[in-house]
């Protein structure tokens, strides 16, 4: 063996890889595919932070995140972003009416 056959695999720059198949060729991980999808379309607000969180180490973020929003994705965590009815909202509200007055921490 020389020492070109022991070199390490060229280093991709994490912002270039643009698809989930690129990333799997290199061998990274990819949340979305090594978790259950229904992580990503949960329905409690604590359940959709967990997913966000996944997106945090993701390769592919950025190009999931500008996908769909070209897509208009009408819900779940896309790129770590939540989408409810094809926008991009910063929080799951719970389930139920909001309160009338104001509670007392």
């Amino acid at each position: 063996m020389t020492k070109a056959d022991q070199a390490d695999p060229p280093e991709v720059p994490f912002m270039q890889l643009n698809s989930i198949e690129q990333a799997e060729a290199l061998g990274l991980p990819i949340p979305c595919r090594a978790f259950d999808p229904e992580v990503f379309f949960a329905e409690t607000p604590a359940d959709v932070e967990y997913a966000k969180s996944l997106c945090g180490t993701c390769p592919v973020k950025e190009a999931c995140l500008a996908g769909a929003l070209e897509r208009r994705e009408p819900w779940g965590v896309w790129g770590g972003e939540l989408f409810v009815q094809g926008v991009v909202v910063a929080r799951k509200r719970p389930r139920g009416r909001p309160r009338k007055t104001e509670v007392m921490a």
